[in-house]
């Protein structure tokens, strides 16, 4: 065997290159991963009162997640049950500068604009104007099109529909909820949002997310706080206990430092580790001692990704005089922008006619994951 095929041969196969950008692949993600996972779309402090509500697109599906009058997290596609119409659709009314009087109330109901059919927001069909049931409106069964919702550490999940054979959210959750629960993750608050718009696949994102073989070339900055990272190609980090700073550092700011207290429920071993989990298919977090970075991804097509970077923090120094994020912020605004540029590169390599796929170095074995991950739910690609 000649040295280069013995090196090869050392190698672990990549996904097919067109797992990246092909369309059917695309759409075979949407209708068998993205709908069928418990997948992402928000914190619960976004949700807290009555009336509450966000609307997010998975998939191509629009979700209306709300809090309801009892205190529950509700989830329904959002559509209505008689024409069709989206029941909550800003951009549309923003985009023709109009005002309807439709939508989500404190109050306990759901309007849809068009015709006024109103909803509880448990989804039950309260009144459709003008119509009885000897008009045929049976409203048991014109009930909004459910969708699964349950909280994890603060941040809010949907299933659009179960697969075969389902996970529990705190099965899919496990590994992070044992590895970060000296984190009060489910008290923290929304500090700050950066929000990216990438030319590249979800799944890159996750794979460079997953790896650090490219910490030391692409990320000086963010090797010069956790050297290890650098160090053997980012080989033998240990995930499970959490990455070292180097001495004198404790958190990702460019100085390594902040005026900022760590968390309480943190043991003093862990305050200078940095911890970071990945929950298939859409929740990046990064841990540091006084703050978390939340990053979920929206896959929008084969080729597109958005990225909300939320940065989390304890509403108790949130509330103390001074408080700043931007230390942190503009840090991991660097360090992100590096991570994106690369994948963007990615992605438009693996789309020439010659790369048919690539190959994972043995200090990459984290990032094999996510052809483990996809061969787990959608068998063979």
């Amino acid at each position: 065997m000649s040295p280069a095929r013995h090196d090869l041969a050392r190698l672990e196969a990549a996904l097919p290159s067109a797992c990246y950008h092909a369309e059917p692949h695309w759409q075979r993600e949407c209708a068998e991963l993205l709908r069928r996972e418990w997948f992402c779309v928000g914190r619960e402090d976004e949700l807290a009162a009555a009336g509450s509500h966000i609307v997010v697109d998975v998939a191509g599906d629009s979700i209306l997640v709300v809090r309801s009058l009892r205190g529950e997290l509700k989830a329904h596609f959002n559509v209505c049950r008689h024409r069709g119409a989206a029941l909550v659709a800003p951009q549309i009314d923003a985009k023709w500068r109009v005002q309807t009087s439709g939508g989500v109330s404190a109050a306990g109901t759901i309007r849809c604009p068009y015709h006024h059919w109103t909803y509880s927001h448990e989804g039950q069909l309260l009144n459709a104007p003008f119509l009885h049931d000897d008009d045929g409106v049976c409203k048991a069964e014109l009930a909004l099109h459910p969708v699964e919702v349950a909280p994890w550490g603060g941040f809010v999940f949907v299933r659009l529909a179960a697969p075969a054979e389902p996970r529990g959210l705190q099965e899919q959750c496990a590994q992070a909820q044992a590895r970060l629960a000296h984190y009060p993750l489910a008290e923290l608050r929304t500090g700050h949002t950066l929000v990216y718009e990438l030319a590249a696949n979800w799944k890159l994102v996750l794979e460079n997310y997953n790896e650090c073989y490219h910490c030391g070339p692409l990320h000086p900055e963010l090797c010069a706080v956790v050297p290890a990272f650098r160090q053997d190609g980012g080989s033998g980090l240990d995930w499970a206990k959490g990455v070292p700073h180097r001495p004198g550092a404790y958190t990702f700011t460019h100085s390594g430092t902040t005026t900022r207290r760590p968390f309480a429920t943190l043991p003093p071993e862990e305050i200078a580790l940095h911890q970071g989990e990945l929950v298939y298919p859409n929740l990046m977090i990064s841990a540091a001692c006084d703050h978390v970075a939340a990053f979920l991804l929206w896959p929008l097509g084969p080729a597109r990704t958005r990225v909300e970077c939320r940065f989390l923090f304890d509403p108790e120094e949130m509330a103390r005089p001074g408080f700043d994020p931007m230390d942190t912020v503009e840090f991991w605004d660097l360090v992100n922008r590096q991570d994106w540029a690369v994948c963007e590169r990615v992605q438009q390599g693996l789309q020439t006619s010659v790369h048919h796929q690539g190959w994972y170095a043995p200090m990459e074995d984290a990032s094999v994951d996510i052809r483990r991950y996809l061969q787990r739910v959608l068998g063979t690609f």
